[in-house]
């Protein structure tokens, strides 16, 4: 049976995940009455929540006679670690476009990457069927950002299907029948080249991604480049510098048939395959016979431009909604994380309760302190900070990042006016079509922190940002930061709705009636820019007086409830995002009024 090593590249919500399941069902991998769930590549429950990919997975499908290794892969730049090691491990390409909304930022994060690998795109026109899409501009706009990314000649001659994934067919043509997805099958097998290998030689295998499996430890996913894996061989793990790491026995040898990962005696070069025996092997290592002495190459991982502090909850109410708290806990949790996600860093700062996490982005630290809290973690979270780099003349750098703004016309102008301020320069405008225009702006990364909610209320929640990693350059000055102060409690114990009632003249609440509050910490916004001490807990003072008139029921706004985001980027540097599983609160660093007034009196001086 011959083999095809594919992956599915696009932007966030274009639909490569919906794509999968189509080929999935066509290709007969699901029996006629088998109750398959919707997005059935996406079986994280925080992937199931915000609709996107965050962990690369394998699916294998038959096609005739024909293997299928197909990639699901994440559209998130955040995730990016992801999808750089995957395109390593395939032979070819299904990039798939939106049909409205053309090549966005992460479409041209991932086809650089694959370009670069000199893999031969095959391009699919999603969503045909949406009202507003523009099929042959979007198609005239790929191949502009082929030509712009520097693609050779053999990759600007790119095959280019129409389709629906949602509605499961593809066409070569726009006056084809709306039937299945035969031509996309097709076309993988006739324009994606066999894998290339030589059985003949001895065994090396590139681990690309790591699980840990309960019952079978670590479980290492990669593409035998050479020779033949079988179960129960020796081997050697080699790291990217062909050191040696360790020496063991391959003790299962799994390969993908469907969603299903089924045991093989042995395979063979090309095949993707997963092993597990190992101890020590890792993301990027070399899996090899014992008398292979230089490792694969490896794909090094773009830096880390954000990193937060990770310490232990030392908030009063610690330890009562948690049952894993303690900065040991922690330590090896983010440690873990580390060994399996390459594109995350952890160490330790001089605290000894506290772990620095450098990532990629808010949504890929967001992700990780949402995945902890929902395994029973407390944690204290700092303000996102940037990592700045100086340059041989002792410059200092900053990351930048490339942001493609789509907005309703009408807001345009206040949209350059808010980024402006963050120092955001415009690189280009023009109009997308429907009275919408498309701004594209270079700006530091530190600028986008915190951005998200108030680009949402500036454009009536219309407006679409996509970002992309651009590089380090100078640095670019200070930023201005939130301009209004805080609402902090001054006692402990339950809200009471008569204090709140009060309190709300002075700013927006951030806490229902009857909720856990502590001195110290942060219960709403100020509408000053200045810190304000607040007592929500008093109650109404009952009498035996009857009043002259029956008093009035008391009417509060709803709470503005943060989510973690929204939290992290809220908060500024002498304040701490609380993370519990069943809450997230603000607070002030310091919780004491006095220790608040001495650390900035440090601070000024």
């Amino acid at each position: 049976m011959s083999r095809r090593n594919i992956a599915i590249i696009a932007h966030v919500d274009h639909g490569k995940t919906t794509l999968v399941d189509a080929l999935l069902k066509q290709s007969g991998t699901f029996r006629e009455n088998q109750n398959v769930a919707v997005r059935a590549m996406d079986s994280n429950d925080l992937e199931k929540e915000r609709g996107i990919t965050i962990l690369a997975k394998c699916t294998s499908v038959v096609w005739e006679d024909t293997r299928i290794n197909i990639i699901d892969t994440p559209g998130h730049a955040d995730f990016g670690g992801e999808v750089e090691r995957i395109l390593s491990m395939v032979d070819g390409v299904v990039l798939l476009v939106d049909a409205a909304e053309g090549p966005l930022p992460q479409t041209k994060f991932v086809v650089g990457k694959a370009l670069q690998l000199g893999l031969k795109p095959i391009v699919v026109v999603n969503k045909i069927d949406r009202p507003d899409a523009r099929i042959e501009e979007v198609h005239e706009e790929v191949f502009d950002l082929f030509i712009a990314m520097e693609a050779s000649d053999e990759q600007l001659d790119f095959p280019t299907l129409y389709a629906s994934g949602r509605e499961g067919w593809a066409l070569k043509d726009l006056n084809d029948e709306k039937k299945d997805l035969k031509p996309l099958f097709d076309l993988i097998v006739n324009h994606v080249p066999e894998p290339k290998g030589d059985k003949t030689q001895p065994a090396a295998m590139l681990a690309t991604l790591l699980e840990i499996d309960p019952y079978l430890g670590r479980v290492l996913t990669g593409k035998i480049i050479s020779g033949t894996i079988k179960q129960n061989m020796p081997v050697k793990v080699l790291d990217l510098n062909s050191n040696f790491i360790e020496q063991g026995r391959i003790s299962k040898v799994l390969t993908f048939h469907g969603l299903q990962r089924i045991p093989a005696e042995e395979a063979y070069a090309g095949d993707i395959v997963a092993v597990a025996g190992l101890s020590k092997a890792t993301v990027a290592y070399t899996i090899c016979a014992p008398e292979v002495e230089t490792a694969l190459k490896a794909i090094p991982i773009d830096p880390p431009t954000l990193a937060m502090t990770f310490s232990v909850n030392n908030s009063p109410l610690a330890g009562t909604e948690g049952d894993k708290v303690t900065s040991r806990q922690i330590a090896a949790r983010l440690l873990a994380e580390a060994e399996a996600n390459v594109a995350i860093q952890v160490r330790e700062t001089e605290d000894k309760d506290a772990l620095e996490v450098a990532g990629r982005g808010e949504l890929q630290l967001g992700v990780l302190i949402e995945t902890m809290r929902r395994e029973g973690f407390e944690l204290s979270i700092s303000r996102p900070r940037v990592l700045f780099q100086t340059d041989e003349n002792g410059q200092k750098l900053e990351p930048f990042e490339e942001v493609i703004v789509d907005v309703d016309e009408v807001y345009s102008g206040a949209v350059m006016e808010f980024l402006s301020l963050r120092k955001a320069e415009l690189q280009d405008m023009r109009s997308s079509g429907a009275g919408k225009s498309r701004l594209a702006f270079i700006m530091p990364s530190r600028g986008l922190i915190g951005l998200h909610s108030e680009f949402l209320t500036i454009t009536r929640g219309t407006g679409l940002m996509n970002r992309l990693f651009h590089g380090y350059m100078p640095y670019k000055g200070n930023l201005a930061g939130r301009r209004n102060g805080v609402l902090i409690s001054t006692d402990a114990g339950e809200a009471q709705a008569y204090s709140l009632f009060n309190i709300e003249e002075r700013g927006i609440l951030f806490i229902p009636p009857l909720a856990k509050v502590y001195q110290g910490m942060i219960i709403g916004e100020h509408s000053r820019d200045n810190d304000l001490e607040v007592n929500p807990l008093k109650a109404k003072q009952l009498t035996n007086i009857r009043a002259s008139g029956k008093d009035e029921a008391i009417r509060l706004t709803p709470p503005k409830i943060l989510t973690l985001e929204q939290a992290i980027a809220y908060i500024e540097e002498d304040e701490l995002v609380e993370v519990t599983p069943a809450c997230i609160r603000l607070r002030k660093r310091h919780l004491d009024p006095n220790e608040r007034k001495r650390a900035t009196k440090t601070k000024s001086d």
